[in-house]
């Protein structure tokens, strides 16, 4: 299964990345079920966190859902 390609995603640290996709699979596993869109989340937030700095995401959960949904990886604070 694939998530959907975001080029042009601006990476600034790549720290991180990881867990928050296991951390946005989780999420989408337990709140919906749906294994596809549990790979969106996962992909979503495990892209948002790479954009900050550090191990820490700073994503809000509104900001990868909509990522998730097809909406672009700008942060909105």
């Amino acid at each position: 299964m694939r998530s959907t390609r975001r080029p042009g995603l601006e990476i600034l640290d790549r720290v991180g990345g990881g867990d928050s996709f296991a951390s946005g699979l989780i999420y989408g596993l337990i709140e919906t079920g749906d294994l596809a869109t549990a790979v969106e989340y996962g992909a979503a937030h495990g892209a948002l966190a790479m954009t900050t700095p550090g191990d820490t995401t700073m994503a809000t959960r509104a900001e990868v859902l909509r990522l998730a949904a097809g909406g672009g990886a700008r942060v909105q604070r």
